[in-house]
């Protein structure tokens, strides 16, 4: 495609998560260290919202590699459907037979915590897409935040989810697990400097030359994505490509034109001036 015409040794856009690609910018970086801070203050539950594309699943992924040794990680990308899927899902996450029914279930979790707890260790869960999580499986997650000994708590839960989470939280059946949530992180879209840093640092890390992808071009995506990461990514994605089609060596702005057009969720800009353009 346009990595031999641009000169990259790797694609800076895509839309998989990479951990490779990480820009430690102030959403993500302040989402990642609340995180690491309330785990080690011992806290039982903690969410972290966002809405589509802003890059849940990838700070999930550097907690993922950011954890102290002492914790054992369970991670559950998929939401299960059932309160007995999750704990079975969690079991089999921690080496256990996840056989029984609910009550054997959470008894073999129980005392396999404690067990763990006894050696130094910590169990962490990350949950993905935890706004399709159905009541009772978030009910499963409030009586498995319960387990602790006399001071501290056996398991810490990390909630990773759209704003659709909260309003499900708000009902009154769930106001009880409402309650165990002591940290909150929002992952908030980025500003103008944050997504010019964000194109600079992956045209860089993929092997990018200086001056590829102009200032003015960079704004624009800024515009039309909104700050959402996943939508600059499209957008630079595109832009690119088109550049690469008609020869170009660097992103002109027509390139960055017919990206937006391209993209449905973008942003569209009211006229197109040589100057500047307007946004609605």
């Amino acid at each position: 495609m346009y990595l031999s015409h641009f000169g990259f040794e790797q694609f800076p856009f895509r839309l998989t998560p990479d951990t490779g690609l990480f820009h430690a910018l102030p959403p993500h970086l302040e989402a990642i260290q609340m995180t690491l801070s309330a785990l080690a203050m011992g806290e039982g539950v903690i969410q972290i919202a966002g809405e589509v594309g802003t890059g849940k699943t990838l700070v999930c992924r550097m907690l993922v590699r950011q954890l102290p040794e002492h914790y054992d990680l369970a991670y559950l990308p998929t939401p299960a459907m059932s309160g007995r899927e999750l704990r079975a899902a969690l079991a089999k996450e921690l080496g256990l037979q996840p056989d029984g029914d609910g009550l054997t279930l959470t008894e073999s979790l129980h005392q396999s915590l404690i067990e763990r707890k006894r050696g130094g260790r910590a169990v962490v869960v990350l949950l993905d897409e935890a706004q399709a999580l159905p009541d009772e499986a978030l009910e499963a997650l409030r009586l498995l935040g319960n387990l602790e000994t006399e001071q501290e708590k056996l398991l810490h839960i990390v909630l990773l989810g759209q704003p659709e989470l909260d309003a499900r939280l708000a009902s009154p059946q769930l106001r009880q697990f409402r309650q165990r949530i002591t940290f909150r992180a929002v992952l908030r879209p980025l500003d103008m400097a944050e997504t010019v840093s964000y194109i600079e640092h992956r045209l860089s890390k993929a092997g990018g030359e200086a001056g590829l992808m102009p200032l003015a071009r960079q704004k624009a995506i800024w515009h039309a994505s909104r700050g959402i990461p996943r939508l600059v990514n499209q957008l630079c994605h595109k832009a690119l490509i088109v550049a690469c089609s008609t020869g170009e060596a660097t992103v002109s702005r027509k390139a960055v034109q017919a990206a937006i057009r391209d993209t449905q969720t973008a942003r569209q800009p009211r006229w197109h001036d040589p100057i500047l353009w307007g946004w609605s």
